[in-house]
């Protein structure tokens, strides 16, 4: 067994590392205060081929793979969620979407431009009454001539505001539901009955937009059906939620590296009768019990990206990591805070906006609840 990452990966981690120090911790209050991420940083970003880090360099991706794309997503952890909210909902369930079940035209048509920020994607499965029940989904689709005629409305939509292309999961035949009777579609921006609703005003992840898709008679020509294939639209949601739960626990990981310096740094710095805080043993188990749990979800992360990358099957590692990193990032985020003390708990202080973040990861891609039922029915299968 090899440990080791490949020279070129580690060079990427490095060159993200360095964008995201010079160009978005700089800005991540501005971020938060403004609740916009600028456009000249996403042009950048764009630029640098960050929307394309996992897609092939046959369609215009960078070609790092999971893994790779994992080592990225880990740096973007050290600032605003904002970020890698963004790059995560475009790129592990938008983009990966159509790389893992669109055709051959499909990938050419749109890959090119989703990897090169051109283009944001957004993934559109949740709905007011099917959330972890995904197969119970009620958005309609009903073939009419050569269209798709779609109607329903799905919620929570990371990118929704800004999304040029969606990837819409509606029912094609309800009494099947996730065996046959659930199809993807790739919908754009201009598709006549598409709109946007409700934009959401969320606890955290200030400069994320999240909003309501309404679906109203949404015309949808019959070469995008997504992989040409009726029916088949809830395996390919399982694929790229796979892959968006591992990159989202390196985003964990990073973050709570991130947090984790910073508390190394303030308890050496803050003195308290006499002495550094960090020289009473209260403060260094905490140091210790996150340097611990945050090796062990990279580690998690990196098994798992490695086998995406084997062409192994991983939704038990995706859960897994998926899981425990998510609620990991929850206690290194709470012992930092409690490092920090009052500091940590103003709105000046970056551990704020993290303790505010870090809520949503038990909930998004998958609750805590839905992937120990996932893990729970793997184990009793065999």
């Amino acid at each position: 067994m090899n440990f080791d990452i490949p020279e070129e990966l580690q060079l990427l981690g490095k060159t993200v590392r360095a964008f995201v120090d010079e160009r978005l911790v700089p800005i991540e209050k501005q971020v938060e205060d403004e609740d916009r991420i600028p456009q000249a940083v996403l042009d950048e970003m764009g630029a640098l081929g960050f929307f394309g880090l996992p897609i092939p360099e046959e369609y215009g991706g960078a070609g790092a793979g999971d893994l790779g794309y994992c080592i990225a997503l880990e740096q973007f952890g050290r600032t605003s969620a904002a970020f890698s909210n963004l790059i995560g909902a475009h790129t592990s369930i938008g983009s990966m979407s159509i790389l893992l079940g669109g055709t051959a035209g499909q990938k050419k048509r749109y890959l090119p431009d989703l990897a090169a920020g051109k283009r944001i994607a957004a993934f559109s499965l949740t709905e007011p009454n099917a959330g972890s029940d995904a197969a119970s989904i009620q958005t309609a689709a009903e073939k009419k001539g050569d269209r798709w005629i779609l109607n329903g409305t799905k919620i929570w939509v990371t990118n929704g505001p800004i999304a040029d292309v969606v990837i819409c999961y509606a029912a094609n035949d309800r009494a099947k539901g996730a065996h046959g009777g659930i199809t993807a579609f790739i919908v754009e921006k201009g598709f006549t009955g598409f709109r946007v609703g409700r934009v959401d005003n969320k606890m955290g992840l200030r400069g994320s937009y999240t909003a309501e898709l309404i679906y109203e008679d949404c015309e949808v020509p019959e070469e995008n059906v997504l992989g040409g294939a009726v029916g088949s639209g809830f395996k390919t949601a399982l694929g790229a939620l796979d892959i968006g739960r591992v990159s989202l626990a390196a985003g964990a990981v990073g973050s709570s590296q991130h947090l984790l310096e910073l508390a190394i740094e303030h308890s050496k710095r803050r003195t308290q009768f006499g002495k550094p805080i960090a020289a009473n043993q209260a403060i260094q188990w905490m140091l210790a019990d996150s340097a611990v749990e945050i090796h062990a979800a990279r580690l998690m992360v990196y098994d798992a990206a490695w086998k995406l990358d084997s062409g192994k099957r991983a939704s038990h590692e995706a859960a897994m990591v998926k899981v425990y990193a998510s609620e990991m990032a929850g206690r290194v985020v709470d012992r930092v805070l409690q490092i920090h003390g009052g500091m940590g708990y103003m709105k000046e202080s970056p551990v704020e906006r993290a303790y505010r973040d870090a809520r949503i990861l038990r909930i998004y891609e998958g609750t805590s609840e839905v992937q120990r039922m996932i893990i729970a029915e793997d184990l009793l299968r065999g």
